[in-house]
């Protein structure tokens, strides 16, 4: 299971001191108090920081790093993300998977009671309008799909985005790296 997330999005900077506005990747804010440090990250550039102080807003939170003492030096971070470890992540209730825990594991179908075929793995969980969307690699060697559902006009494996749903996801098994597809049908 991964070991760092991403917790947070920088959205812009906030005053004159270096501070800048955190939008919460998960809703919530009171875990950024115990953070004392964290890693920003932008495509492959990450660079570690040590937390000034945090304070809740109403839609966002604000944030100051030592190393950041101006609103340019805090305007050149937005959109970096800020991760952290796993300890430092919002707290999980039941029914609730990190994102980053449900990439790579393998979609099944069951056929009947007891036969289970993989038919490909998640790599990535998007939001969509209504909810988030699982994207789906299908496997080309998954023997109940049809070419013309696995395979893209190149001829490679398809990909395919499944709401998260429970009329279309069923169990979730982070720790086998397991998610069960309820329908095919959602796959065409």
């Amino acid at each position: 299971m991964t070991e760092q997330f991403v917790v947070g999005i920088i959205r812009g900077s906030h005053g004159i001191t270096g501070e800048f506005k955190v939008e919460s990747t998960s809703g919530e804010y009171e875990h950024f108090a115990s953070m004392k440090e964290v890693t920003l990250r932008y495509g492959e550039s990450e660079k570690v920081c040590k937390v000034e102080y945090t304070k809740e807003a109403s839609d966002y939170l604000y944030m100051k790093l030592e190393e950041v003492n101006s609103p340019e030096e805090a305007a050149k971070l937005n959109r970096w993300e800020i991760v952290v470890p796993r300890k430092y992540a919002h707290p999980l209730k039941e029914n609730e998977w990190y994102i980053e825990d449900l990439k790579g594991c393998s979609v099944f179908y069951k056929e009947a009671a007891e036969t289970e075929t993989v038919i490909g793995t998640v790599t990535n969980v998007l939001e969509g309008g209504s909810g988030y969307l699982v994207e789906i690699l299908l496997s080309e060697s998954c023997s109940l799909l049809e070419d013309h559902i696995k395979l893209n006009k190149k001829g490679k494996a398809k990909t395919v985005y499944v709401p998260f749903k429970d009329q279309f996801i069923g169990q979730v098994d982070v720790e086998n790296e397991k998610i069960q597809l309820m329908h095919l049908w959602i796959l065409e």
